[in-house]
This record gives C-alpha cells, structure tokens and sequence, in this order.
C-alpha cells in the first residue's frame, strides 16, 4: 500500500470545491490526471479535472466504482463520511486515512483527541442534551460559544452564550444535538500553521500564518504572521505533534489562539488544504496544493521557502452586490495575482475567488491586496 504513484497516474478526490480545483491545477501541472467524486456537475475541481462524477458520498457503489478508476484518493473537505473513506480504501489508498477523518470531522472528538493528548486547548465540555448543557456552563464558565459538533465551519453552528439564562435560546439554535461549549478566551491574534507530512514521515511547514476574521469568515491572511517567534515555534512543534499523533500522510491546518502572554492554544484542526495557505500558490517554491500531490503520492516534500512577504485577501460573493467586479482595476495594483473559482453565483458570504500580493514587507502587502480588493466595487 507503501507504492509510490508516479505522473501519468490518475488522482481521486472527494469533494469539488475551490479546494480540489487547486489540487487538480498542482497534480495537472505534475501529469497526474485528475478525477473529482460529488453531488453536482460544473463544479469547481470538475472544470479543470478530467473526469467529474456526480454521485452522493453515502452511495457507497458508487464510491467503489470511483475508486476503481483511480490509484489513490484524497479529500477535499472533511465532511465525507468515514464510510465512504472505508469502502474506497478497499480498493485503493486513501490518505489522509479515515481514521484522521472520524477524529477531526467532528468538534467533540477533536477535543477530546486534543485534551487526551496533552494539546493546549481552551476549557470544554461535550454535551448531549439541555441539562448537560446547563451543568457544562457551571463547569466551563461564561462567557462561552456552543458549537454543533458535527458540519461546522466558517462559523456555523456557533453561538454565543452570556448568561446561564441563554442557555435556552441557544440550545433551540443548535437543533438540540450534540455540542461542545467552549469558553471565550482573550486572545491578541488568530494565526495558523499549514504542514505537511509525508508517506515517510517527513515533515514540512510553511511557519505561522497570521489570519483575520470577519462574521466568523476568514478575510485576510498574512505571512509571515507578526508574532513572537517562540510563539511560532511552539505552534510549529504542536502541529507536528498532532500529524505524528494521528500518523498523517498529507496536508493538514491547525489553527491556533495566541494570548496575551504569548501562550498558544488550538481552536481547530482542518484535515485538508486550508484557506489560509492558499497564498503558497504564488509565495512559496511549493504550494500546499503541489504538497498534497506529492505527499499522497509518496512523493518527496518539496522546499516551503517563501519567496516574499505575501498577503491573501478572500472574495466573497459580497464584491458581486453592484455588478461585475471591476478586475482590470485591481490587477492594476503591483504584485497582485487574481484567483477565481469557477462558481456560478456569486451569494453572500460565498467564497468566490481571492487575491493575493506580495511585497518587501508584510505590512506593503496587507496594503496592496487590501487596495485591490477595495477597486473590484
């Protein structure tokens, strides 16, 4: 199952977003042939891959059928069931495996896994009803955020608790199903380390990635993230850590609180590509979509070295609300490159595309890639 997979060899991925079509654009480029598995057609990975299936990932036929056509299969994002990642990984090697799927698709088992381990991880409990829910906010203290424990992400299933009397409300907001009340600490920076691991258990990282968030979205990445470099370093060493504890074989995203005394804390872990690191694409010798390539291909790991400061800024389908973006304007703005993802409507919230600049400093190109956006309306 070790078996290198060389170019000319056909790539299978779960999932077809932006995420995928990045993947499919590094294996392209590699000479792997692509094929995309999803509910849906035109989709982002199935514009670029050479064959785009459209099936659901709980037909599990379908699934063995997918994975007869391919040498190995990968996820574009982590909510695929682990039966699905089962039955292909009767056929063929699944990596990252499915068990690294089950841990850290769902909140309550990704603390758990964390807390178990010995990871530094904010106070939290799981809960299972109304009543556990009322105990944890004893426990866990307040103010504190109720997660959905299962398809969260970009901020939903969140929200927010004050006082034990939200309790209610809150609890009706999740849908009364599994949870995890986390409690709101202070924090002066959200950052994020994307890494890699190989078949052989290399290891590669593309250091702290400073991120800003809007309405619980990431808007903005930065890199190299300004923060203490022990700081860094500690995120560097938990991150590898995790990928070693759930013997990893691909690229992984561990996003992390920095306090105010320069303590680190994991909020998540992202078994994927991440938004975060799509700035690689243009920054880096090796994008973290070429990393995925070659480390699910048991492939050596390429150089993460950075070539520039670099800034990412992400679309949302916000930028469309007066027409059409206005993107020779933007592309006017030195260093700026333009990504798009292929979707048809441009919804609210929706991410779209982003842009990303680089400069001689971090600061220069926050203010470029934030110019560029600026023109696009």
């Amino acid at each position: 199952m070790n078996k290198i997979v060389l170019p000319g060899a056909t790539l299978g991925v779960l999932g077809s977003g932006q995420l995928g079509r990045m993947f499919a654009i590094a294996a392209r480029r590699m000479g792997y042939r692509v094929h995309t598995f999803s509910p849906g057609i035109d989709t982002p990975t199935g514009q670029v891959a050479d064959v785009e299936i459209d099936a659901d990932y709980d037909d599990l036929d379908a699934i063995r059928t997918f994975a007869r056509g391919v040498d190995v299969i990968t996820f574009e994002f982590e909510n695929v069931s682990t039966a699905a990642a089962d039955a292909a990984a009767e056929i063929v090697p699944v990596r990252p495996s499915g068990h690294a799927l089950h841990i850290t698709q769902q909140r309550a088992r990704e603390k758990a896994f964390l807390a178990l381990k010995g990871f530094p991880v904010t106070p939290f409990e799981s809960v299972a009803s109304f009543e556990e829910l009322t105990a944890a906010v004893g426990r866990v203290g307040l103010p504190a955020i109720l997660k959905t424990a299962s398809f969260g992400y970009d901020g939903k299933g969140q929200h927010r608790l004050t006082a034990p009397e939200d309790g209610e409300a809150v609890w009706a907001l999740v849908g009364h199903q599994p949870a995890i009340l986390e409690r709101v600490v202070e924090f002066t920076m959200e950052f994020s380390v994307v890494a890699v691991r190989g078949l052989d258990g290399a290891f590669a990282h593309y250091g702290a990635i400073e991120n800003r968030h809007r309405h619980h979205i990431l808007d903005l990445s930065i890199a190299p993230a300004r923060m203490p470099e022990a700081s860094a370093a500690d995120a560097i060493a938990v991150t590898r850590a995790i990928m070693e504890e759930l013997e990893y074989v691909g690229v992984l995203c561990v996003e992390f609180f920095l306090t105010g005394d320069g303590r680190i804390l994991v909020n998540e872990i992202a078994p994927r590509p991440h938004n975060s690191g799509h700035l690689t694409f243009d920054a880096c010798v090796t994008s973290q979509f070429e990393q995925q390539v070659r480390a699910i291909c048991g492939l050596p790991l390429g150089a993460t070295t950075q070539l520039r400061p670099a800034a990412m800024a992400n679309l949302l389908g916000d930028v469309w609300r007066q027409g059409e973006p206005r993107w020779a304007a933007a592309l006017e703005v030195p260093d700026v490159k333009l990504h798009l993802y292929g979707k048809g409507r441009a919804l609210p919230g929706r991410k779209m595309g982003h842009l990303t600049a680089l400069a001689d400093t971090t600061d220069l190109a926050v203010q470029h890639v934030l110019a560029a956006r600026d023109v696009l309306s």
